[in-house]
């Protein structure tokens, strides 16, 4: 079993998104986060992935999506007034730039090596993830953003989007000829999140509608007639694929709750940006949420990663990220459409993530545990990226359900963005 959690033992019984001691803490922990992976930076400008204990992995690739979340994490840490977060910016915008970047077909390699890809395929999941760094290093005003933000854009037009349907296909090889008709709601679930960072990012409405489109078609047509739990793959016409099963990380069978929060708090997102207008937004949110919630969480806490189409477990492997997930879903509904029960499953969910998954120790968080609730590496090695658990600490900070780089800049110099001293905790 995981150590008892401290955590909340001297809140107030109010909300503790409003609660100062919970603030202060969730200020110390995204401060904890920020520091632990600043090693992750090499001095040849581009990043490792750390072990457990902050020290590099060398050897490997180098992912897209490492170098993309990192360059998002560190903007996100930068408007929270981290002031050397440019170093990790400026290291994954020029590595986006001089080495993912295919100069001779366009689009950016998923992972690279020695100066040249390792895997030079051309993936939607991929893809958007340079909109999404690109997007949020325009909001901290790096200036290679506008140019990345352009470039990307052009290839998620020419070879991604599908128009007709309001999807983004899947994958390609390098020269752009397709290798399969695999369609995924990852892929578009991450594109809509870079579509609503670009919208806030430039005001251009096409990333506020192609991130609607995404979102009605699996949260208004897919969920409500699936229970409300979404397949996660489909064929080429969008027609769900119930036997497919593939890269047990990245496309396990079944479904993965851990996308419900993720969907619920980006449906969110985009009606607050639409203006809030009236209509089933947030009813939609929380019927996600609440069905993930009921289906997957286990008996020791944490979250099944996988789930049957019946809502059965498949995958009891418990990973952190579909609790942070969590944690900015219910954060988002308690700004949104108070309840108790919101507030209830905040408070485990924090609980859960600072007994068992936070390394109170050396900083980041372990990305998996055994049923013992002891860290194991099966499908993660190391301490994998900063993305998920950072979010988790900021997003409970801000007052709105959008905008979140504009809120964090504006709050820079508050005393909630102030790095702690040394010994606090």
């Amino acid at each position: 079993m995981c150590p008892r959690s401290a955590i909340g033992t001297e809140a107030s019984s109010g909300s503790w998104l409003a609660d100062p001691l919970h603030r202060a803490w969730l200020n110390t922990e995204a401060w904890r986060q920020l520091d632990f992976f600043r090693a992750s930076l090499r001095p040849d400008g581009g990043f490792d992935v750390l072990n457990h204990d902050g020290t590099p992995r060398r050897g490997g690739p180098q992912e897209l999506h490492t170098t993309t979340r990192l360059v998002h994490s560190y903007a996100l840490g930068q408007a929270f007034g981290d002031t050397g977060a440019s170093a990790i910016i400026d290291a994954g915008m020029g590595f986006l730039w001089r080495a993912h970047r295919d100069a001779e077909h366009g689009g950016y390699s998923w992972s690279v090596q020695d100066g040249a890809a390792a895997d030079g395929s051309k993936l939607a999941y991929g893809h958007v993830f340079v909109l999404l760094a690109a997007a949020s290093a325009a909001q901290v005003g790096h200036p290679d953003a506008d140019r990345l933000v352009a470039d990307v854009s052009r290839v998620i037009d020419s070879h991604f989007w599908d128009e007709a349907r309001g999807l983004l296909r899947d994958e390609l090889r390098r020269d752009w000829q397709p290798f399969s008709t695999y369609r995924g709601m990852n892929a578009n679930m991450h594109g809509a999140e870079a579509m609503l960072a670009a919208y806030e990012a430039t005001g251009n409405p096409v990333f506020l509608a192609r991130a609607g489109r995404i979102l009605d078609f699996f949260l208004r047509r897919i969920a409500p007639a699936h229970g409300w739990r979404l397949p996660e793959h489909y064929t080429e016409s969008w027609q769900v694929d119930p036997d497919y099963s593939g890269n047990p990380m990245f496309r396990p069978a079944g479904t993965t709750p851990g996308h419900s929060f993720e969907l619920g708090r980006l449906i969110l997102q985009h009606w607050d940006l639409s203006g809030r207008p009236q209509g089933d937004a947030v009813e939609i949110a929380r019927q996600l949420i609440s069905r993930a919630l009921a289906d997957a969480w286990l008996p020791d806490g944490g979250f099944a990663y996988t789930l049957d189409t019946k809502g059965g477990v498949a995958i009891a492997d418990r990973y952190w990220w579909p609790v942070t997930e969590a944690i900015g879903a219910m954060a988002t509904l308690l700004k949104i459409d108070p309840r108790a029960a919101d507030e209830a499953w905040y408070r485990r969910l924090w609980t859960f993530a600072d007994a068992c998954l936070i390394d109170h120790a050396r900083g980041g968080w372990f990305p998996e545990i055994d049923a013992a609730g002891a860290p194991v590496e099966r499908q993660f090695f190391g301490k994998p990226d900063i993305y998920h658990s950072l979010q988790a600490t900021l997003l409970p900070l801000l007052r709105g359900a959008s905008r979140a780089l504009e809120e964090l800049s504006g709050k820079a110099a508050a005393a909630t963005a102030r790095k702690p001293a040394p010994n606090a905790h």
